[in-house]
């Protein structure tokens, strides 16, 4: 029996369900896109629309982290309601984070907050920008790359962590191919995103190259001197 394209990615999504997931990694184990894919799925006609459509969100959210209504109903089929359903719960996150800032203390804590994107299939190099007490600002993955390659210019890395006036940062990149071992490449872009740091004032902390199973530290590893 032959199967559409269609009907292939809905069996392939229903291998495990989101419950299943969470049960196995617990919610920080989900990506980004389950995430937003399982906020908007009620507003939307297939599994497959929910999940363009939240890739579509998240790119708009990568642009801008505080959207209006008019921003996200331009995006295809986000209507006000649900475009007035996404606000709310940006704006539900944002007063509990701020009653709940959290601290960066060791690479550990660096790992944690980025876990989730150790599931992706695609590098992703993350940007943790901090205040002078350490506390998170944000985290936003700032460049997607293919299987075992992402970039990322420094003028990207602190583009919004200026703006947010942070005095530190923390980075990190996942490899999908679940080595820890860093690469040549890796290994010069610390240090010219470190160098720009020291000539902008805000402080690179750490650099963590993250799986699912453990995280290496260019710290603890004396390599960010």
């Amino acid at each position: 029996m032959a199967y559409t394209q269609m009907e292939l990615f809905e069996t392939f999504e229903k291998t495990q369900t989101i419950a299943e997931k969470i049960a196995q990694y617990g919610v920080k184990g989900l990506g980004d896109c389950e995430l937003m894919v399982e906020l908007i799925r009620p507003y939307l006609s297939s599994r497959a629309d929910a999940k363009r459509t939240a890739n579509e969100i998240l790119d708009a959210l990568n642009c801008n982290v505080t959207p209006s209504l008019t921003d996200l109903t331009g995006i295809k089929g986000v209507s006000k309601e649900l475009a007035s359903g996404i606000l709310i719960a940006l704006e539900v996150g944002r007063r509990k984070g701020e009653k709940t800032a959290r601290s960066i203390t060791s690479p550990n804590d660096i790992y944690k907050e980025t876990y989730h994107f150790t599931h992706e299939e695609q590098e992703h190099f993350i940007v943790m920008a901090l205040n002078g007490a350490h506390e998170i600002l944000f985290t936003k993955c700032i460049t997607t790359g293919i299987v075992n390659k992402t970039l990322a210019h420094p003028r990207e890395v602190f583009s919004d962590a200026i703006k947010a006036r942070a005095t530190a940062i923390a980075i990190a990149h996942n490899h999908p191919s679940g080595t820890l071992e860093p690469s040549d490449d890796d290994i010069s872009l610390t240090k010219r995103i470190r160098l720009a740091g020291d000539i902008l004032g805000i402080k690179v902390l750490d650099h963590l190259i993250i799986t699912d199973k453990s995280y290496y530290s260019f710290l603890e590893h004396g390599m960010m001197e």
